[in-house]
């Protein structure tokens, strides 16, 4: 169970923040009544929600997740791959410092966004990717298994982040899509799979009694409730916009 989240509004300067999508500039407006929606469905999850103010200083700052990998015990502050971000740190480590007494980092050359690193009950898969370097990975599978945990390291072959294309729901299950579908290190789970056309509903979030999915994918939708789970579905337009998904947005712990 989730008690605690913290959340960023994002400024202006976020729609001229880094992306690799061709997706077209973000609406600023459209952006806040979303990330509004979404604040509001984390509320509806039961959790105390720590709202943090725009920073225009660092445009992708409302993707808080890759600040840092939070755990019930212990936090670990990352070290950002994209160097305009790591700033983005430092606000971090001061609002952790009001939860965690044990707090570990990630030091250069080392470099880790919390958007590669997927927490399954008492393991931690840790992606390799454009923005986490193998250096950056190993730190935090160090980190993990000096605190009782397994940690497993994933290369990527497509997927930006790791959790781009994976999210575990608990009870075993994962929702996979793409290169996750085989994958071996994830061959003891049972599998919800997403279609390559709803490749980005493959980013969705278990907060407590509700799974938050991102509006328009019916499929997954329909298999999740199947499978047992309520949804509640955002729009997440402008922020798909920015190579942003809904884990991104928020830590919860």
């Amino acid at each position: 169970m989730f008690k605690n989240v913290i959340v960023k509004t994002p400024g202006e300067s976020y729609v001229n923040g880094l992306t690799t999508s061709d997706l077209g500039k973000p609406d600023y407006e459209k952006l806040l009544e979303q990330h509004k929606a979404y604040v509001e469905a984390l509320k509806k999850c039961g959790v105390e929600v720590t709202h943090l103010p725009a920073s225009e200083e660092f445009p992708d700052s409302t993707f808080v997740e890759d600040t840092a990998v939070l755990t019930s015990e212990f936090a670990v502050v990352s070290n950002p791959g994209a160097h305009s971000r790591n700033g983005e740190i430092k606000e971090m480590e001061a609002v952790l410092k009001d939860f965690y007494e044990k707090i570990f980092y990630i030091k250069a050359p080392g470099t880790l966004d919390g958007g590669d690193v997927l927490q399954a009950d008492n393991h931690f898969y840790i992606g390799i990717s454009e923005r986490t370097n193998e250096e950056g990975a190993r730190q935090l599978k160090e980190i993990v298994e000096s605190e009782g945990y397994k940690g497993t390291i994933v290369p990527l072959e497509k997927f930006f982040h790791l959790k781009t294309g994976i999210a575990y729901l608990g009870n075993n299950l994962i929702v996979a899509a793409g290169e996750f579908l085989d994958h071996p290190d994830f061959e003891q789970y049972d599998k919800l799979t997403v279609s390559a056309e709803d490749e980005y509903s493959a980013n969705c979030i278990r907060v407590n009694d509700y799974v938050i999915i991102p509006k328009g994918y019916e499929e997954t939708k329909r298999k999740m409730n199947e499978a047992g789970y309520k949804t509640i579905e955002l729009e997440m337009s402008e922020f798909q916009k920015q190579d942003g998904g809904l884990s991104c947005l928020s830590l919860r712990f």
